[in-house]
């Protein structure tokens, strides 16, 4: 069998969201089955350490896909030329993008439909592309996958897609995110904070991330408790907006807060692990790894009661209204108090063991499977 695999977002050094989902699902997928001859289709030559195993061939497409048009041009053209030159069997992407010129079966994976619910989160020709592909990208697919029964639901009803045609492939959590000892976060604490306890924040800083709300919240909370805890941003200012700057602009207390930008998986890791807790309080997910990497590192949770994140937390995190500033606020003074962190940490860590990137990476290749018998 010869699958051909939209391998794009794979970027050494620039994994991030779904680039990570399609690095830990396919490394496990190719080893997993060595019979298949998987074709890795790139924008861009690839580093060796996306070479899983002997079965994957690399192959360079032109052009580098990172504009709407551009897009077109990649998957229109280029990958369809190509899965009619190659023979494949199948084509899978775990982006969201098909080839919709193309006979050859294809698997899609959708992390989320965002921009059909918050369009105005994101500029306008991304908003033009999303909104007139991915309807019919979720048509073209003979199967799709998904990280979550609340996306699986919002693509039926957003799309009018039969639900049997949707598999539910939750996310794993990458086994480095593990708790470290106490000397070693002291360490971490006086390098970011001056010592001083920490929440912290990670993900791309994006509207739908509800930053702005956050360090309302946050500097809700200071006032409050007068604490001497911090909060730490890691993340890429990429999406940064002006409501998200005025937000930031009015905080009485911003030079609590510290900006990190993009950290390594290793040195996330340890700010995860030394963080007094992970605030997640987005608007909208189709997952929120973010909230699972948290768990394994016995951090407690604060994040927001809707879309998937219920979905994922179940009863280890506290939930919060993501809309309302004085709920986040209140959930931080919460997490002042040891006997609450030590029953979240515990749940947390019971609820973590319910996800892992081998049940991931089985489920999206029995969705594979199906297409193709």
């Amino acid at each position: 069998m010869r699958i051909a695999v939209n391998t794009r977002l794979l970027l050494k050094g620039k994994l991030e969201g779904i680039g990570w989902v399609a690095y830990e699902t396919l490394r496990r997928m190719v080893k997993d089955h060595p019979e298949v001859e998987f074709h890795f289709l790139f924008d861009r030559q690839p580093d060796p350490m996306f070479l899983f195993a002997d079965n994957v061939k690399p192959v360079v497409l032109f052009p580098q896909a990172r504009h709407p048009f551009l897009f077109i041009w990649f998957f229109e053209l280029s990958v369809t030329r190509y899965l009619r030159k190659s023979k494949a069997d199948l084509f899978y992407s775990p982006d969201g993008y098909l080839s919709l010129r193309s006979k050859v079966p294809q698997v899609v994976e959708f992390h989320d439909l965002n921009f059909e619910h918050f369009p105005n989160d994101m500029p306008g020709i991304h908003r033009w592309h999303y909104k007139r592909f991915f309807p019919r990208f979720a048509h073209k697919a003979k199967r799709i996958v998904t990280v979550s029964e609340f996306s699986k639901q919002d693509i039926v009803d957003c799309y009018g897609v039969d639900p049997s045609k949707i598999d539910v492939a939750y996310n794993g959590v990458n086994e480095v995110y593990a708790p470290i000892d106490p000397e070693r976060q002291a360490a971490i604490r006086a390098r970011y904070t001056q010592g001083k306890p920490y929440f912290m924040f990670v993900g791309s800083l994006h509207p739908r991330k509800n930053l702005a709300r956050l360090f309302t919240a946050f500097d809700l909370f200071k006032k409050q408790t007068a604490s001497d805890v911090k909060l730490v941003i890691v993340g890429e200012k990429r999406w940064w907006t002006e409501p998200i700057q005025k937000a930031y602009d009015a905080m009485d207390c911003k030079d609590a807060v510290v900006f990190t930008g993009r950290l390594s998986a290793e040195d996330l890791h340890l700010v995860t692990a030394s963080a007094l807790a992970s605030v997640y309080v987005s608007y909208f997910e189709g997952f929120g790894i973010p909230i699972l990497e948290a768990f394994r590192c016995d951090t407690p949770v604060i994040t927001s009661d809707v879309t998937s994140m219920p979905e994922v937390a179940g009863d280890a995190a506290l939930l919060v209204d993501p809309f309302n500033e004085q709920a986040i606020a209140q959930a931080m003074a919460e997490m002042l108090k040891p006997e609450v962190r030590e029953v979240l940490v515990a749940k947390g860590r019971e609820r973590a063991k319910d996800f892992s990137w081998d049940q991931a990476s089985a489920r999206i290749w029995n969705s594979i499977v199906k297409s193709i018998e």
